[in-house]
């Protein structure tokens, strides 16, 4: 694996457990401001990103390449409303979908192909991450933080399974 392409991915490793980070910063204000079904899907939300690094790391080390875990930055923890949460999950999620795209075109650059089949698992699921984070948050738009809407959301956000 080339160079490049191997201290990107082990960058994007880093990324995915900040993102997992962040969702449990997020989740954590969530349980202060007694919403516990927005803490819950926040939670599962952090899960999934703990398995998005460790796909990355799976692959890499069964292509025998060593993983260099990096410092991972602490998140905000500054939230005013789960409404401004969900506007940063979407521009977060915007921001990863970038981070992706750039691997796919180290990884076509260095003619890459198992690394490229990899990612394209990333390219779909980051549409999916988008997709979900936007709906949570045009609903959110739509309801304009009213109480017992808010309190429906809730308990909605609550069943995510995971």
């Amino acid at each position: 694996m080339e160079k490049k392409l191997k201290e990107a991915l082990n960058e994007q490793i880093k990324n995915e457990f900040y993102s997992a980070y962040l969702y449990l910063s997020m989740a954590a204000y969530c349980e202060t401001q007694n919403l516990p079904g927005f803490a819950h899907w926040l939670k599962v939300q952090a899960k999934e990103e703990i398995s998005h690094g460790m796909k990355i790391f799976d692959f890499m080390t069964d292509l025998g390449e060593q993983v260099i875990l990096k410092a991972i930055d602490q998140p905000s923890v500054n939230f005013s409303s789960p409404t401004e949460i969900f506007e940063h999950t979407l521009e977060h999620e915007k921001k990863v979908t970038a981070m992706i795209n750039n691997l796919v075109t180290l990884a076509q650059q260095a003619n890459d192909n198992p690394t490229m089949v990899m990612l394209q698992w990333f390219v779909s699921e980051q549409v999916e991450e988008e997709k979900n984070a936007a709906y949570i948050l045009n609903t959110l738009k739509m309801i304009k933080d009213v109480a017992p809407a808010i309190v429906m959301i809730d308990k909605e956000l609550g069943k995510r399974e995971g």
